[in-house]
């Protein structure tokens, strides 16, 4: 008799004479590759768990300054998993502290350069627009009217005041920056 006709009767005598129809399933509920399964998706689980947290603490250094809201994010990230990832990159700060610190920077330059104030020619020290003279090193800024005595721009041809003429060449002006 061929072999295979041995092994095809012992398999169906041994699971007729059995009373549970699902044993071959609670066998493999039983075995160790099953817990061997079972351990390994508990392994990432908690593995994916803690990646989430770790991203939510990098991330929330980076885009968060209070301490305490910080531990708030972490902790989020924490008891809550990857649900809690979730929800801190809903409530999450859009710019990074690096990002917002250089817009900053750069608000202040361009506030600083619209609002300059006039400079001497001489020392670059700030001066204002009616100074004749430089209070720093004594540099002549600008002339005054022969008529009226105010300040007259070297470039003006009379002045706005009198309507005088202006005579000869006016002295150096001050310099924006």
């Amino acid at each position: 008799m061929p072999h295979w006709t041995i092994a095809a009767a012992t398999t169906t005598t041994t699971s007729s004479s059995s009373s549970n129809p699902f044993n071959s399933v609670t066998d493999f509920f039983k075995s160790p590759t099953f817990h061997f399964i079972t351990y390994m998706g508990v392994f990432f689980v908690i593995a994916l768990w803690l990646a989430c947290a770790y991203w939510v603490f990098k991330d929330a250094r980076r885009r968060v300054e209070d301490p305490i809201i910080l531990i708030v994010c972490v902790l989020t990230g924490i008891v809550f998993g990857p649900l809690g990832l979730f929800i801190y990159t809903i409530v999450r700060p859009a710019e990074l502290i690096v990002d917002k610190r250089e817009r900053e920077m750069e608000m202040e330059m361009m506030a600083q350069r619209l609002g300059d104030s006039a400079r001497c020619s001489f020392c670059k020290s700030p001066v204002r627009d009616d100074y004749l003279v430089c209070p720093i090193c004594g540099h002549r800024l600008r002339s005054t009217c022969a008529s009226c005595g105010k300040p007259l721009e070297p470039n003006w041809r009379l002045c706005p005041y009198c309507e005088a003429d202006v005579l000869g060449p006016v002295m150096p002006a001050y310099d924006r920056v």
